[in-house]
């Protein structure tokens, strides 16, 4: 018997449950596909959320031949095969051929590049299917050639919608005598995924041999025995979560940032990869106005290396707090930026001949360091002199920020260059 996921898979749009901004009434896709004018497209979105669906309704619906390729296993020469027998069976249609390549953004450069001729020309409609974000994975001229459209997490409303259609419609599961009394749990591991949702009820229902099922949270949690968190460390969750954190600590929230924390260590994340987050984060947001939080995150980072899990979550915590409590500043950050900005547009302006080292006579004779001053022959340690390109005389790249740390620096620089 096939999985339930594959039995409630459905054929119309009019079954299709979640997208309501794509294939709702008046929707941009399902206006395209009413039309039967099918542009090539690409469809990022979480697992679960019905891109292989989609793309099955769409060639139904146009009653075109519908070729399907797994990135995972296919390669080249399979890509090239398809193309030729699609290029064939095109003379007897109207439409072009579909091509679905499910997890597009497992295609390396080569494989992307032997699409581009056949999409260009019509030879084939991609439907392209990712959980990857496309401008990272998808190479520019192939993504320029397709629309994007980006598919939702099932909300709570969509996911009790396909529970309700499954225990109902399903010719096996219409023979239980299933009672739903709780969903909290179902909803929960499901995770916003239908694939999942449909996978659990099949299990917890196979699982009691009772004509009369009543799914409970703790039925559910008990018959699942895993962790309920939805944490891919390779995929866009986990870019999602990191981003969660340092933002976190960049708007000073400690309570949030401890909790996306959690779910990086829960869902099993790399104790490294947050370590380097947090001393990236110590320059880049903390900055001159606590130069200590970088002391902290460096020491939080060889502590992690030294004891591991689970005692490694208490220096990151501890980090996690201290950077998020501590003042912000990105005056450092901005600075480096504005100088390679500036190396950009001005290119490799000579370095003058007074900072210039003089190893050899022949450099002395050419004036290489003459005139530069040592600063520690000088009252406190300080002489004005140019240490700027001639062409970049004036120019300031460094704008200390209002705070206690920084004040204490501008009011240096001030009295020292008087600026």
């Amino acid at each position: 018997m096939e999985p339930l996921a594959e039995r409630l898979r459905p054929s119309t749009l009019d079954n299709y449950i979640g997208q309501k901004h794509l294939v709702g009434p008046e929707a941009v896709l399902r206006r395209m596909i009413e039309s039967g004018r099918v542009s090539s497209f690409i469809l990022w979105g979480p697992p679960g959320t019905g891109k292989t669906t989609l793309a099955n309704i769409i060639a139904k619906k146009l009653e075109v031949p519908f070729y399907t390729l797994n990135a995972v296993s296919s390669g080249v020469k399979d890509v090239r095969e398809v193309i030729e027998s699609a290029q064939k069976n095109r003379f007897f249609s109207q439409h072009s051929p579909i091509l679905f390549i499910d997890e597009i953004h497992r295609f390396n450069k080569s494989q992307q590049d032997s699409l581009l001729s056949a999409v260009e020309r019509g030879i084939v409609t991609l439907i392209g299917a990712t959980t990857e974000n496309p401008s990272f994975e998808i190479i520019r001229p192939l993504l320029s050639r397709c629309q994007l459209y980006i598919l939702k997490s099932l909300d709570k409303e969509d996911l009790l919608e396909l529970l309700d259609r499954a225990i109902k419609e399903d010719f096996y599961l219409k023979t239980r005598n299933i009672v739903v009394r709780e969903t909290d749990a179902l909803l929960r591991f499901s995770g916003g995924d239908a694939r999942k949702l449909l996978n659990t009820l099949e299990l917890v229902v196979e699982a009691d041999g009772a004509n009369e099922v009543v799914i409970t949270n703790e039925l559910v949690t008990e018959r699942l025995q895993q962790n309920p968190l939805a944490y891919d460390k390779d995929g866009e969750m986990h870019y999602d979560i990191v981003s969660a954190y340092i933002k976190s600590i960049r708007g000073s929230d400690p309570d949030g940032a401890l909790y996306w924390l959690a779910r990086m260590i829960q869902g099993g994340e790399d104790p490294a990869f947050i370590a380097r987050r947090l001393v990236i984060s110590a320059s880049e947001d903390i900055g001159l106005a606590n130069p200590n939080a970088l002391l902290i995150a460096n020491a939080a980072f060889d502590a992690v290396m030294k004891i591991g899990w689970p005692e490694g979550r208490i220096p990151l915590a501890e980090a996690t707090v201290y950077l998020a409590s501590s003042p912000k500043s990105n005056s450092a950050y901005m600075g480096i930026n504005s100088a390679l900005a500036l190396v950009e547009q001005t290119g490799n302006l000579p370095v003058p001949l007074h900072l210039r080292n003089a190893p050899t006579k022949l450099m002395k004779e050419l004036g290489y360091s003459e005139g530069y001053k040592y600063a520690h022959d000088y009252e406190n340690h300080f002489v004005r002199q140019q240490f700027l390109p001639d062409e970049l005389v004036g120019t300031q790249l460094w704008a200390p920020q209002p705070n206690a740390a920084e004040d204490k620096m501008k009011e240096r620089m001030k009295l020292l260059w008087g600026k």
